[in-house]
């Protein structure tokens, strides 16, 4: 054995000394394990042949570094010598993280949800050496206990049937492999119209909560891809229904304790119906998909709240998981000292000693905090308080009792006087790795928020975490790679990884009409299609042609907590294929709705993510191409009335009159045919391919896209 691999000592009653081989890999997640007893692998080839060699199943772990049910199962059972040894014995044992590796996770994810009709992590797959799974489960505990099998059990059970019933377990085995393929094969159907998207909204109203807002019950996520496709099918259709659900959410949100009142940012999900008791775990993915959200409300309804909370949401992130080279961290744990959420928790005696007795009780006004507390744990009341704002508490706030004093800014001065304290406190764990993916997520929101917001230090930030992708996340060929963490980027990218860093791109294009952006756009994208397009019957598969495939290569079209990437991708080919008139894009683009249209039209609300970018395809697109000088008042009016309006149909060029038009003009042919060395600002508005005539009026160019400035 290699003398860097990590020695374990013998387990208690043994002589035999086992290796964890996870002290050298860079995952957080795989190295909250490195001392485990348990002899544990990476995803390996190795792995795979010990199996074999040995003739003994392999034991799948699957989880990431801020998940608070694998760090419950790591204790009760993977520091546990007692386990340990039952696994080493009998199994070969792979830990995976999950954001790692996405592709594995996604397989046997459905390989549980197939099995058992759920889903999670930490999650548990028992296979055969050839990778064929036959049994998955989430959390198992080390014991038996409420009728859930332990580990101590089940083990031993698998571990028989494994040698005395072979030909039962890899017969299943063959099945479920065989099942997990056929899902693949879904046959195309035909092009999507908008009736989908009517269905879509339909569905989302019967499961719409008009109460709390969101949508099902308890435990509630955030779904904003769920928003995004609302306040598009508003625009389209002017149903006012569909804004004030979004609209109802959006406030529900920002004011329960699912968002970090006290730090901005939100937490992964809230476990009740009211948003209010969050699971406390911050993931950077969630935080880019609300700014987008968040953003674009406000960009629909110019509420002052919505824009403050995307605001509040990019100071947290910028400030708790921003890389000293600029690029963004992953997650923030759930856990701190204390136990999950110790961080975020209040008593109102604590609040007193810092704030003062006039301004604590302000707070417990505002913040919805008593003396007993208003934070369940096991039954019991603890006094400890998560803060959130009931839809009476800021009334309460502002009564006539504090009318002498400006009731905001002492809220202000409150959140700065808590915050202070709180960052005294044990932080809870940052996973520090650096995603491709999550990271175009998040520069795509940034940039959106640059230009809406007119802030020209989210565009810096977009930007210089965008050139540490493209120069640090790149292999030797120009390859994308998909994690980076201490000075090492590795895996090959995967198709979210392209999709999320094209949309990225194109936001920074049209945030900044630095056309290099778009430039890069195209590069990456093509590279994308050569590699990552099913030339058969349509769509991306999430892992290139460049990478060996086990047991399938899968297609995602469903939007879970992120978009798929080929919902990302159709918006992607609609969009470069306006900004460049290169109908071929349009056409793949095409081809992609064809290849999901019968899965998304059996439940078109689980694919919010695709019915954004079929809004984008049905259009009509309205493409504008805006000349004269940068720096003039006139171009700054026009370029800033298409961002004080909610347009997502909208393509926007900027073309300069000196020599940077020549770039644009390579990447974009149309545009070598419009002056700009014009006298004025000029805006030319297309349709379908069909230009009305130039405008230099700012309101006469919204009238062509169907709009009127706020302000008329």
């Amino acid at each position: 054995m290699p003398a860097d691999k990590g020695m374990v000592d013998p387990s208690p009653g043994t002589s035999e000394v086992y290796y964890n081989r996870l002290i050298n890999e860079k995952s957080p997640y795989l190295l909250q394990h490195a001392a485990n007893p348990v002899d544990w692998y990476p995803w390996e080839d190795e792995a795979f042949t010990r199996a074999r060699k040995e003739d003994k199943p392999v034991f799948l772990s699957i989880g990431y570094a801020t998940c608070h049910w694998c760090h419950v199962m790591a204790h009760e059972s993977f520091e546990d010598n007692d386990v340990a040894v039952l696994l080493n014995k009998n199994f070969i044992c792979i830990k995976v993280d999950r954001e790692e590796r996405p592709d594995i996770d996604s397989i046997y994810m459905s390989v549980s949800q197939m099995m058992t009709g759920q889903g999670g992590w930490p999650l548990t797959v028992i296979m055969t050496p050839e990778k064929k799974p036959f049994f998955a489960g989430t959390y198992i505990p080390k014991e038996g206990r409420l009728g859930m099998s332990g580990l101590l059990d089940l083990l031993p059970r698998i571990t028989k049937f494994w040698q005395e019933r072979r030909s039962d377990l890899t017969a299943s085995a063959d099945e479920t492999a065989a099942a997990l393929q056929k899902a693949q094969e879904s046959p195309p159907g035909d092009h999507p119209d908008v009736s989908l998207l009517q269905e879509g909204y339909e569905d989302l109203v019967v499961r719409f909560d008009k109460v709390y807002g969101g949508f099902g019950s308890a435990p509630k996520f955030p779904t904003p891809q769920t928003l995004l496709f609302l306040l598009r099918y508003w625009k389209r259709t002017g149903n006012k229904r569909a804004l004030d659900m979004v609209e109802k959410t959006l406030d529900a949100m920002r004011m329960g304790g699912i968002h970090d009142q006290i730090g901005g940012g939100f937490h992964r999900y809230s476990t009740d119906i009211r948003w209010r008791v969050p699971h406390f775990e911050k993931m950077l993915y969630d935080q880019a998909l609300l700014v987008m959200a968040y953003t674009e409300a406000y960009q629909a309804t110019h509420c002052p709240q919505f824009r403050k909370t995307a605001e509040e949401i990019i100071t947290y992130v910028i400030r708790d998981l921003t890389s000293p080279d600029g690029a963004f961290f992953s997650a923030e744990d759930a856990d701190s000292e204390g136990g999950e959420g110790a961080y975020y928790l209040w008593t109102k005696h604590e609040a007193e000693q810092i704030l003062g007795k006039d301004d604590a009780a302000l707070a417990a006004r505002f913040f919805t905090m008593t003396d007993a507390g208003n934070y369940p744990a096991s039954g019991e009341k603890t006094g400890l308080n998560i803060l959130y704002q009931s839809s009476s508490s800021a009334y309460r706030a502002s009564s006539s009792e504090i009318s002498d004093t400006d009731p905001e800014s002492r809220i202000a001065s409150i959140k700065t006087r808590l915050f202070s304290a709180r960052v005294q406190r044990p932080r809870p764990f940052r996973d520090d790795k650096i995603l491709a993916d999550w990271n175009g997520l998040f520069i795509a929101a940034l940039a959106q928020a640059g230009r809406t917001f007119r802030n020209e230090t989210y565009l810096a930030a977009a930007g210089r975490a965008m050139q540490f992708v493209l120069q640090r996340m790149h292999d030797e060929n120009g390859r994308v790679m998909h994690r980076y963490r201490d000075g090492e980027a590795a895996i090959p990218a995967f198709g979210d990884d392209y999709a999320f860093l094209v949309k990225a791109l194109i936001e920074l294009y049209e945030s900044t009409f630095d056309p290099s952006y778009l430039s890069s756009a195209l590069e990456h994208n093509t590279w994308f299609l050569s590699h990552f397009w099913d030339p058969l019957h349509g769509g991306f598969y999430t892992i290139p042609d460049t990478e060996k495939i086990f047991l399938v290569r899968k297609k995602e079209i469903y939007d879970g907590a992120i978009p798929s990437c080929n919902s990302v991708s159709f918006e992607n080919l609609v969009r470069l294929a306006h900004l460049t008139g290169d109908t071929a894009l349009e056409e793949r683009g095409s081809e992609l709705s064809r290849c999901f249209a019968t899965i998304v039209q059996q439940s078109p609300s689980a694919y919010s993510g695709f019915l954004c970018a079929l809004d984008s395809a049905i259009g009509p697109v309205r493409d504008v191409v805006i000349a004269g000088n940068r720096d003039t008042p006139d171009t700054h009016a026009m370029i800033n009335a298409l961002r004080d309006h909610y347009l997502p149909s909208v393509m926007v060029h900027y073309l300069p009159a000196d020599k940077s038009r020549h770039l644009l003009n390579s990447l974009a042919p149309f545009t070598r045919t419009i002056n700009s060395t014009v006298s004025a600002a000029t805006a030319y508005v297309c349709t379908a391919h069909t230009c009305a005539l130039p405008t230099t009026e700012v309101d006469q160019m919204l009238e062509l896209l169907g709009c009127m400035r706020p302000d008329k």
